[in-house]
């Protein structure tokens, strides 16, 4: 939350909110036993977390920050993914697509990276990055969503 927040948060003092509208933060963390894996910085720190994922559960977290003139909303989603077990032959062919680059637990579902997935139990677009519903959700309290009455 913090993260989306501080992203906000910049943007508002940067370039403030536009009229009649807001100003979106979000970020993404993948969380295994506790410890948020981040972006791998090199190839073989990609290869350390998808190893560490395969075969097993894990927790991918959104954070989302609306920001209008009236104030600041929040959401926070919490999707748990079933990676599939990896052998190095499929750890070598994800890391060769270069997909892993600048993503949370060195993976992009919405990718080829979705070959690496058995199962998610939530919103699957929270996995990617921007929940949906979530964000929905925020617009709809703001008076901001296009099938809002408040318009």
């Amino acid at each position: 939350m913090a993260h989306a927040r501080g992203k906000a948060r910049d943007v508002v003092t940067r370039v403030g909110i536009p009229e009649g509208g807001a100003v979106l933060g979000a970020d993404t963390e993948v969380v295994l036993d506790g410890v948020t894996l981040g972006k791998a910085t090199d190839e073989a720190a990609a290869a350390a977390m998808l190893r560490a994922l395969a075969g097993r559960a894990h927790v991918v977290m959104t954070g989302l920050v609306l920001v209008t003139a009236a104030g600041e909303r929040e959401a926070l989603t919490r999707v748990a993914v079933r990676m599939r077990p990896m052998d190095d032959p499929l750890v070598a062919w994800y890391l060769a697509q270069g997909e892993w680059q600048g993503r949370a637990g060195a993976y992009a579902v919405q990718g080829v990276g979705g070959a690496l997935v058995e199962g998610i139990d939530g919103e699957p677009s929270a996995v990617i990055g921007l929940p949906l519903g979530a964000l929905g959700r925020l617009l709809d309290d703001a008076g901001l969503a296009p099938w809002s009455t408040t318009l």
